[in-house]
């Protein structure tokens, strides 16, 4: 019922944004063009969800339904602008069918003006490169955001000591092995010290991974890799033949991880040593806010660790920092999460500006912040899924350097 409900909705805002285009020309070839297109995009749509494809695995369905939001996105903008002359136009109807009398051969209602609509297509065109370009370039157009955080207990040793985060992977929505691997060797150029990954490695299936491995395997730090799951990871999403089908696919991911080279942290922990001194690394499973999946436990996590240790905590959902982590008497010098994506959407000019539609729905959704003396960073993701594309929002490679000193604030 609610696909049904959407298709009437796309169909009543095509007709309703075709309006802008009758205004400009009504040429058949140009009526030709609008209506063949629309029902190209619905119809492969409906056949790609519905149709003899249903069976089709990953990016078909995906490009099929970004196509829709990409032509829907610039139509609903058309349609605002109509709708806006619209209020115009009707109350001009209603007063001269009143003041001249229904009259079969008058046309009451005012024609709709050519330069309103072509303002509204070419305010209409801007969404359309950009979620068109998100398609095609934004998904593998890689971005190394670097920070610097200071801290007052952070042992002498560790002093610019590097670690580089990646998050959110979804193996299973790839298409090209080649921009895969020009992100890995952009990782690994940074030389940190450290590489974590915060969970979120398939989409659903661990078989996802398996073209990559050999990819991810070049992987190299000197201190490790490490990882915690994500919420993906558990293969909750998908229908399984059997709980221990489904059981086994998270131990076949559990050695796909292994394989690569990342030490996979289930509610553990861990010591880094340097020149006779320590840092905890600490790893719990999904713990997630708003119906996700509450595996991990963080006292666990701990138990093999001292309260006053300088600690790193991998946690893939940001929700865990805010309703857990930064409450705990243990204290969390810096947490490392994803799970967001930005939304794959939104609008960011480094340091003046960041805005996305998941800020409604997360608090912490992008980026370094601070609470009672403990940072998170929530990284955007180093891919995609469900919209094969990001528009504003750009895959991340987060590079932290901590220094000893004064708290960054």
């Amino acid at each position: 019922m609610r696909w049904i409900i959407f298709l009437l909705l796309f169909i009543v805002i095509d007709i309703y944004a075709f309006q802008a285009f009758r205004a400009i020309s009504k040429t058949v070839w140009m009526t030709a063009l609008y209506w063949g297109v629309s029902l190209l995009v619905l119809g492969n749509f409906i056949y790609r969800f519905y149709g003899l494809s249903r069976a089709d695995y990953g990016n078909p369905q995906a490009y099929a339904f970004a196509l829709v939001i990409a032509f829907l996105v610039p139509k609903i903008i058309v349609l605002g602008i109509m709708f806006a002359e619209d209020i115009f136009r009707v109350p001009q109807a209603i007063f001269r069918y009143f003041t001249e009398g229904p009259n079969a051969n008058v046309k009451y209602m005012p024609s709709r003006r050519a330069f309103i609509s072509k303002i509204a297509l070419g305010i209409a065109a801007i969404p359309f490169g950009a979620i068109l370009y998100g398609i095609y370039n934004g998904k593998y157009n890689f971005k190394v955001l670097k920070y610097t955080l200071s801290f007052e207990d952070l042992p002498d040793a560790f002093d610019g000591y590097k670690l580089t985060q990646i998050s959110d992977i979804h193996s299973g929505s790839f298409d090209n092995k080649e921009k895969v691997a020009y992100a890995i060797d952009l990782i690994n150029e940074q030389q940190s010290d450290m590489i974590l990954f915060t969970g979120d490695m398939v989409n659903n299936e661990a078989r996802e991974m398996r073209p990559y491995v050999d990819i991810f395997s070049k992987l190299k730090a000197k201190d490790g890799l490490y990882s915690v799951l994500g919420n993906h990871d558990y293969g909750d999403y998908i229908r399984w033949e059997s709980d221990e089908a489904k059981r086994q696919n998270l131990e076949d991911l559990k050695q796909i991880q292994k394989q690569i080279g990342f030490d996979l942290l289930l509610n553990e922990s861990r010591y880094i040593e340097r020149n006779g001194e320590k840092i905890a690394l600490v790893g719990v499973e999904n713990w997630g806010a708003g119906g996700f999946k509450q595996a991990g436990d963080l006292k666990k996590a701990v138990s093999n660790i001292q309260k006053e240790d300088f600690k790193i905590l991998l946690s893939h959902d940001p929700s865990h920092w805010e309703k857990q982590v930064t409450g705990d008497d243990y204290h969390y010098h810096l947490t490392l999460s994803g799970h967001t994506h930005g939304m794959q959407f939104g609008i960011e000019i480094p340091g003046w500006f960041k805005w996305s539609p998941v800020k409604w729905r997360y608090k912490y959704w992008a980026g370094i912040y601070e609470e009672l003396g403990q940072f998170i960073n929530v990284n955007r993701g180093f891919g995609y899924i469900g919209f094969p594309g990001r528009v504003g929002i750009w895959p991340e490679i987060t590079v932290i350097e901590l220094k000893k000193g004064a708290k960054t604030v």
